[in-house]
């Protein structure tokens, strides 16, 4: 091929060869699709259902459930057709269109991630100024700036790949349409110019680290100078949640991004994909709910409010 306008459909890499692992791989990602529906589904039913969370906190953890159903729908249900059906096709669309998606979701959910900070921040640190500073007019505009800075990160991205000649052929070695494995496939040193965005990418991502973790500092100092242990133990059982979830989505990017090519493998570069774009999505609710007593019993009101 000599030139990308002549690819109809991308070849993506099967988890496994023969049928009864290909059934066993749609199956397993089935049981991880369905958790995460329903995890991330009652979250957002119950923060919708309950006027007692309807603050800024839990308004922006809706929008987090969100971004995660979104994020997921986005890769998995592909790769259970394909093991299905034993196909490995993807067509040059569909590929544009997931690659266009996963990066708006991803970097919204890193951006939301950086506005909740600041909600615990100031929660916390300035809880005399929290009704003036997160009011809800505030809270929707943090909210819709984190959507609108994914929508056109992920415009940029996808325009710019897309945009490359690929003449490498079309099997993209990655379950589902990754940018650096389809930047293997160009053959143009146009692909400096995507180098050049990941670059920027990587250097707006730090600037949103940078202020969780100076967030951070601050509410730990905060907290440690609250003299109850009941004060305390409540503002750590807010906190806590967030930070695991904020650790959970930046170490696995960071491990899939970072990880040494000498120990590289079709396995490896499988299970770590995995291990980023699939399980942040089913975790999170988990995180939520077992560390969140307020979530917890709004769950088990709507629950047995639908029941009984």
């Amino acid at each position: 091929m000599s030139n990308s306008s002549y690819i109809t459909e991308f070849v993506l890499v099967p988890f496994a060869d023969t049928r009864e692992l290909q059934l066993l791989h749609f199956w397993l990602f089935m049981g991880i699709y369905l958790t995460a529906l329903l995890g991330n589904g009652l979250v957002i039913t119950t923060i919708a259902c309950d006027q007692h969370l309807h603050t800024p906190m839990y308004f922006f953890l809706l929008n987090l459930s969100l971004l995660d159903l979104g994020c997921i729908s986005t890769i998995v249900p592909k790769s259970m057709a394909n093991s299905l059906w034993d196909t490995r096709a993807i067509s040059y669309t569909g590929c544009a269109a997931q690659v266009f998606f996963f990066f708006f979701l991803i970097t919204a959910e890193f951006s939301l991630l950086s506005v909740m900070s600041y909600d615990r921040y100031v929660a916390i640190c300035k809880p005399l100024h929290y009704g003036t500073l997160l009011g809800s007019r505030a809270c929707v505009h943090m909210a819709a700036a984190a959507w609108a800075t994914g929508f056109l990160y992920a415009l940029l991205h996808t325009a710019n790949t897309f945009s490359l000649p690929l003449c490498k052929g079309n099997a993209v070695d990655q379950f589902f349409c990754e940018v650096p494995q389809i930047l293997k496939l160009s053959c143009s040193d146009a692909y400096i110019r995507e180098a050049g965005l990941i670059v920027v990418s990587a250097c707006l991502f730090f600037v949103c680290f940078v202020f969780i973790v100076v967030s951070y500092v601050q509410i730990f100092r905060a907290v440690l100078r609250i003299p109850s242990e009941q004060g305390r133990h409540k503002a750590f059982s807010t906190c806590l949640p967030h930070l695991a979830v904020v650790s959970l989505f930046i170490g696995t990017g960071t491990f899939a991004s970072c990880k040494p090519p000498s120990i590289s493998s079709p396995a490896l570069d499988l299970m770590v994909s995995v291990l980023y774009s699939v399980v942040p999505s089913v975790v999170n609710p988990l995180i939520y709910s077992m560390r969140n007593q307020e979530l917890k019993d709004a769950l088990w009101k709507l629950m047995t409010g639908c029941f009984f």
